[in-house]
């Protein structure tokens, strides 16, 4: 008899079952969700924007923006698949790494300089 190879994805019958069609459509009604959410931030920060997808683990992936005008912001999507399918949608410049030159295009302001450093130069504490 000759052998099969499992992938996981075998009902009682034995037969491999097509992934659920609902979740696939959910998956792409939260893509689209994503997809349009980035559009809006690259419409409101100069037209352009570049991101980097960055796995933070069972929450999913964090999507990073960086707006042509230095502005930053960043979305949650629930897998790289998801994540992927929605800054192709979006039409965005992904990058593998948030490097030395994606970061200097970003700009901080006096709320972000204050939370990040905290009590150290008198900004607000984190109670």
């Amino acid at each position: 008899m000759a052998e099969t190879q499992d992938n996981g994805t075998t009902n009682t019958t034995g037969t491999a079952e097509p992934e659920a069609p609902a979740a696939h459509a959910r998956a792409e009604r939260h893509a689209a969700r994503l997809a349009k959410q980035i559009t809006a931030f690259t419409r409101r920060h100069g037209g352009s924007a570049e991101g980097q997808l960055a796995y933070v683990g069972q929450r999913g992936v964090r999507i990073v923006l960086v707006g042509q005008d230095g502005a930053w912001g960043d979305l949650m999507a629930p897998s790289h698949a998801i994540a992927e399918q929605a800054v192709k949608r979006a039409g965005i410049t992904v990058h593998e790494h948030f490097d030395g030159e994606m970061a200097a295009k970003v700009r901080t302001g006096p709320y972000e300089w204050s939370r990040m450093a905290g009590m150290q130069i008198g900004g607000p504490s984190n109670t």
